[in-house]
Formats: structure tokens, sequence, C-alpha cells
């Protein structure tokens, strides 16, 4: 499947979840199951990754796609609008799961040696993740426990001290959404 297929993919994928954002927020599962178990669970972290790709890149999808896209926008932005205090705490419950689940494959890497490179453009999703996650806190209303951003920094930190500048590691397509100077991790590996 290629970029532009994925971001379609993608499309569908967000459609779900916003869909199921009231529910998600409502309950006290931190990954909610969508309709079919071959999509991903819905996180905030999963939703927000999938709409900032999606708007980054809006212009490769075809007028309807587009409309869906903005409908969809909507709908999750009204139900988060209603609760707010509580997608809050969703966001910093997640975002201390992931920065926990990004250290751990930070370890892993380091053990694994010659295949990280392969294993590397799957876990750096989880990055992502934290990326938009920290957008969001950083965006008020919302607010973000100062040691959270310390967290993530001394993990940058230690990826950074391994690293290896190279080719950008998603689809082609998807890269004009993640300029290098911001999303450094997705051009090249750990070393």
């Amino acid at each position: 499947m290629d970029g532009i297929e994925k971001l379609k993919q993608d499309l569908i994928i967000l459609e779900e979840m916003a869909a199921a954002s009231e529910d998600y927020l409502n309950s006290d599962l931190l990954y909610w199951p969508l309709s079919s178990n071959e999509m991903p669970r819905m996180t905030l972290g999963a939703y927000l990754m999938r709409q900032h790709r999606l708007l980054a890149l809006r212009g490769l999808l075809e007028a309807d796609e587009q409309a869906r896209l903005g409908h969809a926008i909507q709908q999750y932005n009204q139900v988060v609008a209603d609760r707010i205090v509580r997608s809050e705490q969703r966001a910093q419950e997640e975002l201390g799961v992931r920065l926990r689940q990004w250290e751990q494959a930070q370890r892993d890497m380091r053990l694994e040696g010659g295949s990280v490179r392969a294993y590397y453009a799957t876990a750096a999703e989880n990055r992502m993740m934290i990326q938009v996650l920290l957008n969001m806190l950083r965006t008020p209303p919302y607010r973000m426990e100062p040691h959270v951003m310390e967290r993530a920094i001394v993990l940058d930190g230690s990826l950074r001290s391994r690293w290896r500048s190279g080719d950008f590691i998603w689809p082609e397509a998807w890269q004009a959404a993640y300029p290098a100077g911001e999303y450094w991790w997705l051009y090249g590996h750990p070393a």
C-alpha cells in the first residue's frame, strides 16, 4: 500500500475514531475498540496523529474525502469541547503510557543491534503520538504537568546521542506533513 492509499485508510480510521470519541471519553478504557479488529484502537494520540497527517496532506485527497475529513474533525471537536477536563485527563494518562512505551522501545533498540532500522519505523509512530499529545496539552485550555515535558526531553536526548540522520522513514507522500526540523526523529534511525 503506497502513502496515498495509507492516507485514505487513515481517513476511514479517523472517521471511525471521531464517531467513537464520545463513547471513548465516557469509558474507562484507554484503548477503545473500533468496529473492526483490523483497525487500530481509538486513543486521543492515535486520532490526533491521523488528524495532523490528514490536514497537512489534504491536498492529496479527493474533494469528497476532504469534506468527510472536515465532518469527522468537526464531530470530534464538538465531543472534546464538551469534555475538556476528561480529554485532558485522558491525554495525560495516555501520554504517561506512551512515554513508558517509547522508553522501552529505545531500550529494546539498543539491544537489537542490526535490525533496528526495520523496527524503528513502526516504533516512531509511538513517538509521533507523544508529540501530538504534547501539542494538545500545551494548547489552552489544557495544561501539561511539567515533569512530563522533562521526561520527553530526556528520552529525545537519549535518542539523539545515538542518532544517524538519513532518509524519511515513512511513505514519501507523507514527508510534507513532517518537516525535518520539527520531526527530526523521522529522518534517519538510531545507531
